[in-house]
């Protein structure tokens, strides 16, 4: 009798969501074999972990950063066998982090539990169609890829070239497009703008500061508001979450309610456990609504700086090198000497003020519309109808179980998608403690969907 094939997993993306899932494949099953595909180097880090620069700290304690669900110390233990003096309420860099993860890579694919079943793949994936039982992935190489399961683990895209950046200005090296990937010493001297104020403006806040100390920063945002600070230790007996069918505005009274009893900290916190839950009983309407009116300020307070950060961005404002205005860009143009010359409009006047910067940096953040997105493979995925957008435009829609709908709202039964990609489902989905319980959701699926008969 014939043997029955090994079955093949593509896991597309090797940022923390695309290597979690992949670990748990091969660590709970033992008969497929796993293909990691991921375009940028190196392996394992994504675009947050890809850092070398110690004043990147994490904004999660330590104690609750271990990849694994069921090991809970796993971390900080790492850290400490290193000779790392990190406990359980401390920040560590994000570099640690990604070397943390590369030493679970190599762990798994040295030892048993992977050896000759994951194949490490350096290459995009453009386009994804239906083959056979499985799946056909053409890559960039031009290497078809058959799967009988493929996982979606993009991570989080790119920023949206911001309203006021022409064709020639995103075209000029005085202008950087993607936040993630640069070199800050390759700008000119002189002052920098950075189009946004969030997690993104602080990490190049501190790069820049790093590369040219003494160097005038600019943030600019719609309502000027960044990250607030982590402070003490969180209470051992948090208060209980709320009910997670309740509205929106009756979700705002629980939190400004414990708030007041508790400190607003604690509130966040407490709400978290429910944060799903919340958002997927909510309607578009809804969810709309809190995107357009509280995002900004529940991304301040749920996404919190390290003590460490937080007092270097202090530092720099009370120095008057980093300045943080909230306002509108009217215009933007790079001029004849190679600056940058514009104006900006502050929040609630109406006449504009002008100034002269020697390079402009979007800080925007991930995009918030995937059909915006450049990415060949999801544009691929939407045009032949495989995929398509959550009803918010967020990412792409998915099932309970992470299974992507096409065009008709039809779930893909051997077709996943992990991280933040999910947003638009899930909302939390971005930090580790969220996607490291969804990646061990999403590989038992898809070994689920392995089995014949």
């Amino acid at each position: 009798m014939a043997s029955t094939p090994t079955p093949v997993i593509a896991v597309v993306g090797a940022g923390f969501s695309g290597v979690m899932t992949a670990l748990h494949l091969l660590r709970h099953g033992a008969a497929v074999r796993v293909i990691l595909l991921e375009r940028n180097a190196p392996v394992g880090l994504g675009a947050a972990y890809a850092t070398h620069n110690p004043s990147h700290r994490l904004n999660v304690r330590a104690g609750n950063m271990s990849a694994w669900p069921d090991r809970p110390e796993d971390f900080v233990a790492w850290m400490r066998g290193l000779g790392l003096d990190v406990g359980p309420g401390d920040f560590a860099t994000r570099g640690d982090y990604g070397r943390y993860l590369q030493s679970l890579i190599s762990t798994i694919v040295e030892g048993p539990e992977g050896a000759g079943r994951l194949v490490i793949a350096p290459d995009a994936v453009v386009g994804l169609e239906p083959g056979g039982d499985g799946w056909r992935l053409t890559t960039a190489m031009g290497r078809p890829i058959l799967a009988d399961v493929v996982v979606l683990a993009l991570g989080n895209p790119p920023p949206c070239r911001p309203s006021g950046v022409d064709e020639a200005l995103a075209a000029s090296p005085t202008y950087v497009a993607d936040p993630w990937r640069w070199d800050p010493a390759s700008l000119p001297p002189g002052p920098v703008l950075l189009l946004g104020t969030g997690l993104t403006m602080v990490d190049l806040a501190m790069s820049l500061e790093d590369t040219a100390p003494g160097r005038s920063i600019i943030a600019l945002s719609r309502r000027g508001l960044i990250p607030r600070e982590h402070e003490g230790e969180p209470p051992t007996r948090p208060p209980s979450p709320p009910a997670s069918d309740i509205p929106p505005l009756d979700a705002a009274a629980w939190l400004r309610r414990t708030a007041a009893e508790h400190g607003w900290r604690t509130a966040i916190d407490a709400l978290r456990p429910a944060a799903q839950d919340l958002w997927r009983g909510w309607s578009v309407v809804h969810k709309q609504a809190f995107l357009r009116h509280a995002r900004p300020f529940w991304d301040v307070h749920r996404h919190r700086l390290s003590p460490e950060v937080a007092a270097r961005v202090a530092a720099l404002r009370r120095s008057g090198r980093l300045k943080v205005a909230a306002g509108k860009i009217v215009r933007l143009a790079e001029a004849e000497d190679g600056r940058v010359e514009g104006a900006w409009r502050p929040r609630g006047e109406t006449a504009s003020q002008p100034f002269s910067v020697s390079a402009v940096i979007n800080a925007t953040g991930p995009t918030g519309d995937v059909t915006r997105t450049d990415d060949p493979l999801v544009l691929d995925l939407i045009r032949r109808g495989l995929a398509r957008p959550d009803p918010l435009r967020l990412g792409l829609d998915v099932d309970a179980n992470n299974r992507l709908l096409d065009v008709s709202g039809v779930a893909a039964r051997t077709l996943f998608a992990v991280g933040p990609v999910t947003r638009g489902a899930w909302w939390e989905i971005n930090a580790v403690p969220d996607i490291r319980g969804q990646a061990a959701q999403v590989a038992q699926a898809a070994l689920n969907s392995t089995r014949r008969g």
